[in-house]
Formats: structure tokens, C-alpha cells, sequence
């Protein structure tokens, strides 16, 4: 993706495509637009959970090894 894109607007905008096909809101024309686009929403998120999740394990890592170098 291009643009400048955090988890949170990423996620607001799944919503909004899932909402719109659900309550039949846009055309079939667009249908194949919004599903690609939500494709790679889900992928783009997908990343940014996991990259958090390696940094937060990678901390607590950290943070316990330096405790154990105190005692």
C-alpha cells in the first residue's frame, strides 16, 4: 500500500466495505474493487498484528532477562 496507512483506519475501513456488501450498498461493478481493497486491508493488518506481537514478545524478553541479571 502507497499510503500512509495505521491499523486502526485499516480496520474502520474493512468495516465499512463489510458493512456496504452486507447491506447490498454497492454495485456489482464495485464489488470486485472493494473485495481486492479489503483483501489487502486484511493482509495489512495481518502484518501490523504480528509485527506487534514479535516486538512485544521481544521486549518482555528483554525485560526479563535483565531481571534476572539483577538478582
Amino acid at each position: 500500500m502507497s499510503e500512509k496507512l495505521n491499523y486502526t483506519d485499516a480496520f474502520e475501513e474493512l468495516q465499512q466495505i463489510v458493512q456496504e456488501i452486507e447491506q447490498g450498498e454497492i454495485s456489482v461493478d464495485e464489488l470486485s474493487e472493494k473485495v481486492k481493497r479489503a483483501a489487502l486491508l486484511i493482509k495489512f493488518c495481518k502484518n501490523k498484528l504480528s509485527t506487534t506481537e514479535e516486538d512485544v514478545n521481544k521486549i518482555l524478553k528483554e525485560l526479563e532477562s535483565g531481571s534476572r541479571d539483577e538478582n
